[in-house]
């Protein structure tokens, strides 16, 4: 690995730390994670845009002010990246498609607004599916995103090009968005760590869908993790539904452990039926909550599956789009997008009401399941990645089904983590999902940086270059 790979390997607190002392410049930072992206990003598809002019003016503007003393977030000159659903300014928003506009957003979304304010320098938009609809990074406008342990392998979706450039260090840290699982699928197969907030605690605008869009960071470490959502759950008017702003140091919350905690451990949540090397995996995760001090259960699932409720909500946020998209230009679409998307326009309003009233009793269900355990602990995704370029494997129907574990925490709006446990048969990463009570970031974070502490950082390096280990 040379020198500028292993450099856009550090994480963001060790460069601000770097900062502080002199030692690192944020000019050699962004542009070392540029020339991973121009070296990385041909092979694995991971931008939708770069904006190397912009992002190095923005790192000259940062170095003069750490060198003045006066560095004005707590992001001053750390490279960030933004999933493509995200305005910025400067740069359109394609949202995967080809039915979407180039021209370049003028207003930010409110997580980008928070990210500039704090200093960070954008170095472009990453890549998504058509629009979020399925678990899997490809799309009309982009091709096939890949896998940087494997090429070959999907890299998950719909933040699959956020969960690629956090491996690779294509930046320190990464803004997602989970509709279903898009945060938490991408950081389990590609083996970094996803973080999706309780539902509202991070700001969103335009509105989301259905209010099952969470937003959250992509990173290498927990700490890391717990600086961006600082950053991002600061308020902004132009979000009705987001919680109140309370302004705690995440950071300083991570430490404490778990000792005494009640965890509840299930491997079959909503039918979820895990590959034996992935169950092995995650056992061996579970096996070290017990080893912190956490009272661990074995439970069968807590809630029914919500599936063919959530499918419905998921069906009509998807037409909400569809509707947008002029008659003349559908036929650029994404098959699979529109079809679910026109099963979404014929669905009356008392199956959304419907859907509504499940989705009450699950929070419910939930909540009080949250009385007795502290959290939830489950495999993040039953197998490790599959081919890249199909929606699902062999035998299935919808990626939904390869995807048990991640949708059920959209639909009851709680705070979720995928961590990295391992690898499986394949070599390929395997995850352990870390589910907390609504409201709960503190005690999922906490959690997810005790085990990290106890089996190490999240990010293997020696992976994560490809098959000749180094940038070429």
């Amino acid at each position: 690995m040379n020198v500028s790979a292993s450099l856009a390997l550090f994480g963001a607190n060790e460069l601000l730390r770097a900062y502080r002392a002199r030692r690192l410049s944020p000019t050699e930072v962004a542009r070392a994670g540029l020339d991973v992206i121009a070296a990385r990003n041909p092979e694995l598809n991971a931008f939708a845009v770069v904006d190397a002019e912009r992002a190095m003016a923005a790192a000259r503007g940062s170095e003069a002010r750490w060198r003045a003393g006066t560095p004005c977030g707590a992001l001053d000159g750390i490279p960030v990246t933004v999933k493509d659903l995200c305005d910025t300014i400067g740069m359109p928003s394609r949202s995967g498609s080809l039915t979407t506009s180039e021209v370049a957003a003028t207003e930010d979304a409110p997580s980008v607004a928070r990210l500039r304010q704090a200093g960070a320098i954008i170095l472009g938009k990453t890549a998504m599916c058509e629009f979020g609809w399925k678990g899997v990074t490809d799309s009309p406008l982009l091709g096939i995103s890949r896998n940087p342990c494997n090429p070959a392998r999907t890299c998950g979706g719909s933040s699959g090009g956020a969960a690629i450039a956090a491996a690779t260090g294509m930046g320190a840290l990464h803004l997602g968005s989970d509709g279903a699982g898009s945060i938490r699928i991408p950081a389990a197969f590609c083996g970094v760590y996803g973080f999706k907030a309780t539902f509202g605690r991070v700001p969103a605008y335009p509105p989301g869908r259905m209010a099952l869009g969470h937003y959250g960071p992509l990173a290498r470490t927990v700490e890391d993790a717990a600086l961006m959502l600082e950053v991002i759950a600061r308020p902004d008017v132009r979000d009705p539904l987001a919680l109140p702003h309370e302004p705690i140091d995440y950071r300083a919350s991570l430490a404490g452990g778990v000792d005494g905690w009640r965890v509840a451990y299930c491997p079959t949540l909503c039918g979820g039926r895990p590959d034996p090397d992935v169950q092995e995996r995650v056992t061996d995760a579970v096996r070290v909550f017990e080893s912190l001090g956490a009272h661990v259960d074995e439970i069968d699932s807590p809630i029914g599956d919500p599936r063919p409720r959530f499918d419905d909500m998921w069906a009509a946020s998807m037409a909400q789009i569809y509707r947008k998209v002029p008659e003349h230009a559908r036929g650029r679409l994404d098959p699979g997008f529109a079809a679910i998307a026109r099963a979404g326009l014929g669905l009356d309003a008392n199956a959304l009401l419907d859907a509504v009233a499940a989705r009450l009793r699950d929070g419910t269900t939930m909540g009080r399941f949250h009385e007795r355990y502290d959290l939830l602990l489950t495999p993040q995704m039953p197998t490790t990645a599959f081919a890249a370029g199909v929606d699902h494997p062999p035998g299935m129907s919808s990626w939904l089904d390869w995807s048990p574990y991640t949708y059920a925490f959209n639909w009851t709006q709680q705070p979720a983590a995928s961590i990295p446990c391992g690898t499986g048969r394949d070599g390929m990463p395997v995850a352990l999902q870390i589910v907390g009570a609504r409201f709960a970031e503190v005690r999922v974070l906490r959690a997810s940086f005790a085990y990290e502490a106890a089996r190490g950082t999240s990010v293997q390096p020696s992976r994560l270059h490809g098959p000749s280990g180094s940038l070429q």
